[in-house]
């Protein structure tokens, strides 16, 4: 989306920037990342920085485009994409095995959609933890809407840093969000922490897999604009990231790739040549309507915490 057009839909749409200040905050955004001249180094230094101006410029992108729940999932042929999305979060909800009367956290949470579906489908209360402060409160605003506020509610913080004792959570899920952590380890380890002995840590990552050359340019710029689009210090590898919950203390009870059997792209809404009435306004067709008429690598895991 042009700059000119992402000035109208935040305007029009809602957040927490003026319109006036949309424009300087995409240009410090961009500083950050390798094809501005920014570096790996300086996006872990300034991760908060970073990441809090990603999700103040996009949060309403997201959900006008995408919906609630900002993640991707496997898709079956015949599936429309949010039901992919909802199959997916009660995947994640059946792995932890939650139930009525647990108490779970959701590791950066956004606007909430897969917290209130899970906790929808599950029964158990769940908290989300976010440091974006328009994304919390308009997810208390859809909370209210979806009338989920006494099962589901958000803590403003850190998670780097997070405001509960130890052993607090019965479990404890993360989708696409502990990417943007600066150091893998450090944050697992405040998850272990936080999470009951024996019980478990589902995760959801943007991971490179062993196919990336880091000598190859052309797989070097592809990272690079994930990196730009998503709003992540980096990428690690499946392998980094199994390596970091096991340093964390976690025992790794299962793990996929799980682009790998999805019989369709992982990123097949976002593909300029394909045409879907059900998800318009994510194609390129639509993206161009939507600008121009002013209408405004997976890997899955369930971790066990070792008991103590």
């Amino acid at each position: 989306m042009s700059k000119s057009g992402a000035l109208d839909l935040a305007s029009g749409v809602g957040g927490k920037l003026q319109k006036k200040q949309v424009l300087s905050t995409v240009q410090r955004y961009e500083k950050y990342h390798v094809h501005h001249g920014g570096d790996e180094e300086e996006r872990k230094a300034n991760y908060t920085d970073m990441v809090n101006k990603y999700y103040d410029l996009v949060t309403s992108f997201y959900e006008y485009g995408w919906g609630e729940s900002f993640h991707f999932a496997a898709r079956w042929k015949g599936e429309s994409l949010r039901e992919s999305i909802k199959r997916h979060e009660h995947f994640v909800a059946l792995q932890l095995g939650l139930k009525s009367g647990q108490k779970v956290l959701d590791v950066g949470c956004g606007i909430g959609g897969p917290l209130r579906e899970i906790a929808r489908f599950s029964g158990a209360s769940i908290t989300g933890i976010n440091n974006n402060e328009y994304q919390i409160t308009r997810g208390k605003e859809l909370n209210r809407i979806a009338e989920v506020d006494e099962t589901c509610n958000y803590i403003k913080a850190d998670f780097m840093k997070m405001p509960f004792s130890d052993n607090t959570f019965d479990a404890i899920f993360a989708i696409e969000a502990t990417c943007h952590a600066p150091d893998a380890v450090d944050c697992y380890k405040e998850i272990y922490r936080v999470l009951k002995p024996g019980q478990c840590f589902a995760a959801y990552e943007w991971c490179i897999t062993d196919s990336f050359d880091p000598m190859n340019q052309e797989h070097q710029r592809i990272k690079g604009e994930v990196e730009l689009g998503n709003g992540l210090p980096d990428i690690r590898s499946m392998g980094q990231c199994l390596e970091a919950l096991k340093v964390a203390g976690f025992e790794i009870i299962w793990e996929e790739d799980v682009a790998v059997n999805s019989p369709l792209p992982w990123y097949l809404p976002l593909d300029k040549n394909q045409f879907s009435l059900a998800s318009f306004r994510v194609t390129a067709f639509g993206r161009f309507i939507t600008r121009n008429m002013h209408c405004c690598v997976n890997d899955g895991e369930s971790i066990r915490r070792k008991t103590k």
